[in-house]
């Protein structure tokens, strides 16, 4: 079982959990989310021989912040550095995995490899929103205006859950209501004002050389999976794939088609599996 940690830093008290030993994989949680949305995954490559790690980032799940100046790159490099990681492979989905493009480009020495789903990039331009997701921004920003938290939570899962062209409701069962309860405290948390950002890693990513999973579902938005395809052509080691009848949360929807593929390339790039992972260090 996943054990707890919490690390005092720069006025947060940043909330995860850890479990296993062997080589570390960290996985950062979308914008709609928290750490709870990589729990299949967690648990599953921690009975394959990983060190899983998750946390969720300030304004997210169970950590707390101030309203203080923070980067969310500084800040993961100050879990890894507390944890005792100097190298991991990267999972990340949508603002997590643009975080993780940034980590990689900052530290390459210390990016064993990089799964990106659904990734956002900083600094990516000449990327039209598709109408679909212009239709269900309006009530989005209607309620939010109105302070109506629910509806943008309600309409936030049938864009990112349920996909901008699905039906509303496509998904349900215990991953909608796990989104609905992450997205809540993201959308109920106070406002942090003073967020620090990196270069905008957009025209630096042909530069990244660790081996890279890209992920998108064919039901994600038009612009994010132009973004994938992008990116399969810019990342020198990049492999694409494209996941049918998910959305822009697989790890969520669909971790029977999520986990074969991400525990397939983790045995590539590392040469680790069950047999050898309680030799493993970090």
């Amino acid at each position: 079982m996943a054990a707890p940690f919490e690390i005092d830093f720069d006025g947060a008290l940043i909330r995860g959990e850890a479990d296993g030993f062997g080589i570390p994989v960290v996985f950062l949680h979308a914008g709609v989310a928290d750490r709870r949305m990589w729990s299949e995954q967690m648990r599953e490559l921690a009975n394959e021989g990983f060190h899983v790690i998750s946390y969720d980032r300030r304004g997210f799940g169970q950590t707390e912040t101030s309203d203080v100046p923070f980067n969310h790159l500084v800040d993961l490099e100050a879990v890894l550095d507390r944890l005792s990681i100097h190298a991991a492979v990267l999972v990340g989905c949508s603002m997590g995995g643009g975080l993780a493009i940034d980590f990689a480009l900052e530290h390459p020495e210390r990016t064993i490899g990089l799964v990106l789903v659904g990734t956002a990039v900083s600094g990516a331009h000449g990327y039209e929103v598709p109408e679909e997701v212009e239709e269900l921004e309006d009530p989005i920003n209607y309620a939010r205006e109105r302070g109506n938290l629910d509806t943008v939570n309600r309409v936030q899962a049938h864009l990112w859950l349920d996909g901008p062209t699905s039906e509303a409701g496509r998904v349900q069962g215990p991953a909608r209501e796990l989104f609905l309860e992450m997205n809540a405290i993201a959308l109920n948390h106070p406002k942090l004002t003073q967020e620090e950002f990196p270069d905008d890693a957009f025209d630096n990513v042909g530069a990244i050389t660790a081996p890279t999973l890209l992920i998108v579902g064919d039901r994600d938005c038009a612009d994010i999976i132009a973004l994938h395809e992008e990116l399969s052509e810019e990342v020198e080691n990049g492999f694409a794939v494209i996941l049918e009848d998910t959305a822009h949360l697989p790890s969520l929807e669909r971790p029977d088609l999520f986990n074969p593929l991400l525990l397939e390339f983790l045995e590539a790039v590392t040469g680790q599996g069950d047999d050898d992972g309680e030799d493993g260090e970090d």
